[in-house]
């Protein structure tokens, strides 16, 4: 495929097959309907004869060359699964298209120091896990790792200690470099409530801005209610693009974490009911 693709990505040997679909030609007749040289005509067409698109019949003196229609039905079957896939994944590419909207209307907003304090957000979700699992998800590390991180990051370091004065560390990393939070937990009463504080810090491991956490997990008969209150503090001007990306971010995560405990709850049922059984 990736020959095919390469042989009709130079303008001239496009314009070569598409004067072949019409019917056979010749070298010579090629080189005058594309303005080419015969020379040229001719190596091109032995790049598009090795890539399979194009079969050569000598008859006699002369040259005729004709298309073969199935790697161009190949190569139309993969863009066509390429355009299924993008389409399929529309909402991703919206995703990123409100956050670049929310970055410039947070930029406009961002004249001063603090010009974001006290802005606050909430988020709930239902989710179809015990408050004790979900409770794991949060406090024990290795779990904690597997969700907080959105689309393109991976986790390097996530800690939540679950006590007064426990540790709060949160670090992406992806190709462009390190996306570092700090903090500390203010209250751990399990299996129910959660207050913590992170501050992202800059390049220069200063503060952007800080969040100021409260996380609840109500149990209900489906499985468990989270709600996550947010207040932020302490910002720069410079924090404008992670402010704006709160909202989508959290969603994403809160995502994860659904999915998350979803397929740990259905692992966990599994393994009780085989040991039953055996």
């Amino acid at each position: 495929m990736e020959r095919i693709a390469s042989a009709l990505g130079d303008g001239a040997r496009w314009r070569i097959v598409e004067l072949l679909v019409e019917r056979p030609r010749s070298v010579g007749e090629l080189a005058e309907l594309t303005g080419l040289r015969q020379p040229q005509t001719t190596k091109h067409l032995q790049t598009l004869a090795r890539a399979g698109l194009v079969t050569v019949f000598p008859l006699g003196q002369r040259r005729v060359y004709a298309v073969e229609t199935a790697p161009l039905a190949a190569l139309e079957r993969r863009l066509r699964e390429l355009v299924e896939t993008a389409e399929a994944h529309a909402g991703e590419r919206d995703v990123i298209a409100r956050y670049r909207a929310a970055i410039e209307a947070e930029a406009a907003a961002a004249d001063r120091e603090r010009w974001a304090d006290g802005r606050t957000f909430s988020f709930e979700r239902a989710l179809p896990a015990p408050r004790d699992l979900v409770w794991r998800h949060w406090t024990d590390a290795d779990l904690l790792a597997s969700w907080w991180a959105p689309p393109s990051l991976t986790v390097s370091e996530c800690v939540l200690e679950a006590r007064p004065g426990g540790r709060a560390v949160l670090e992406y990393r992806d190709a462009e470099g390190r996306y570092r939070s700090e903090g500390r937990v203010h209250t751990a009463a399990e299996p129910e409530h959660l207050v913590f504080d992170l501050s992202v810090l800059d390049p220069a491991d200063a503060v952007s801005f800080t969040g100021h956490y409260d996380l609840s997990l109500a149990e209900v008969p489906d499985g468990t209610r989270l709600r996550l209150d947010l207040r932020i503090t302490d910002t720069t001007v410079e924090a404008a693009p992670h402010i704006a990306g709160i909202g989508t971010g959290w969603e994403q995560v809160l995502d994860n974490l659904a999915a998350s405990v979803g397929t740990a709850r259905t692992t966990t049922k599994g393994t009780t009911h085989t040991r039953a059984k055996g």
